[in-house]
């Protein structure tokens, strides 16, 4: 793969972080900071906050910077920052990226605009206003099934050549390769060794809020690579298998963290999807039979990230900015 410029500075393992509500759905920022720093002793560099998975979609711009502004101030020693700020409307998304620059992040995320269906020439026009609002990376967003819009190789080499624009979260599939220019993220975990295999930055992950230690060690152990896969197919499906992230918060909730509930259109988990979390859970040694956390699912269980740093080292070096 090509060399990279900034993208993969900004880790391997980018959790894409959900959004705590408390029972009134307000945001809880207490455990949006316990979280942060649970998921960074437990394989993640870094966090993409406000995208998808955080329900950005259901958030007030003042609710979406203020928690930009808490993962800035808030993050684990070492651990990145990638702010969720891409919309349909390129005015928006540019008032958006120039206000979480100026937070501090490390990167903006910035999704094809959706239901509008841009043209190529639209989307050039779309991310040359993001890139020039911001003096830091852009990664680019692809997700088709998504938005209704796909940004083909030929278009995202492109894009590569806007400065600023240096990476892309790719989850389309089909068309997952290296781009010249541009640190290649997968988009969904079932493709993160994929990735990995051909030379790629690493992933935005979900499922590294439940088995963040298996995932670093797909990074870590390659040679067992294909293996640690296969044995994380039935997280990758069990979490997706109704709109995200309403698995992933009944499986934060089960082990204890205080994840809460989901604002509308999105709903909590059914019986027989909280049913299969659970089972899931069980079989991963995160979940007793009686639904008890066990000490490896706990909040505040000491696991290991890049570097050898546990929670309780992370807690002491929180790194304000």
């Amino acid at each position: 793969m090509a060399a990279m410029t900034h993208g993969n500075d900004l880790g391997t393992i980018l959790t894409a972080i959900v959004t705590p509500f408390d029972e009134q759905l307000r945001v809880d920022e207490e455990a949006f900071v316990a979280l942060m720093h649970h998921l960074a002793a437990h394989g993640s560099d870094g966090f993409v906050v406000t995208g998808t998975t955080g329900e950005a979609s259901t958030l007030t711009d003042d609710e979406q910077l203020r928690l930009i502004e808490l993962a800035v101030r808030e993050r684990p020693a070492g651990a990145t920052i990638v702010a969720g700020t891409g919309t349909n409307d390129t005015r928006h998304a540019v008032f958006l990226t120039e206000q979480a620059t100026a937070l501090g992040v490390d990167a903006n995320l910035s999704v094809t605009p959706y239901y509008n269906r841009p043209s190529p020439r639209g989307l050039v026009a779309h991310y040359e206003a993001i890139a020039g609002a911001t003096d830091k990376p852009v990664m680019l967003y692809n997700i088709p099934g998504r938005t209704a819009t796909n940004i083909g190789p030929e278009l995202l080499a492109e894009l590569a050549q806007i400065e600023h624009i240096d990476a892309v979260k790719q989850a389309n599939a089909d068309e997952l390769q290296p781009i010249e220019g541009l640190a290649l993220y997968a988009g969904d975990d079932a493709t993160l060794a994929r990735t990995l295999d051909m030379g790629g930055a690493g992933g935005v992950s979900v499922a590294s809020h439940v088995v963040g230690d298996e995932l670093r060690r797909m990074v870590d152990e390659p040679q067992r690579r294909a293996e640690i896969e296969a044995s994380l197919r039935d997280v990758f499906e069990t979490l997706f298998m109704t709109s995200s992230p309403t698995c992933t918060k009944a499986a934060l909730n089960m082990l204890g963290h205080r994840a809460g509930g989901l604002r509308l259109p999105l709903v909590e988990a059914s019986a027989q999807e909280r049913e299969a979390v659970r089972a899931m859970l069980i079989r991963h040694g995160l979940l007793g039979e009686d639904g008890t956390p066990t000490e490896q699912g706990t909040p505040g269980a000491a696991g290991t990230r890049a570097g050898g740093a546990t929670t309780s080292d992370l807690r002491a070096s929180a790194q304000h900015a």
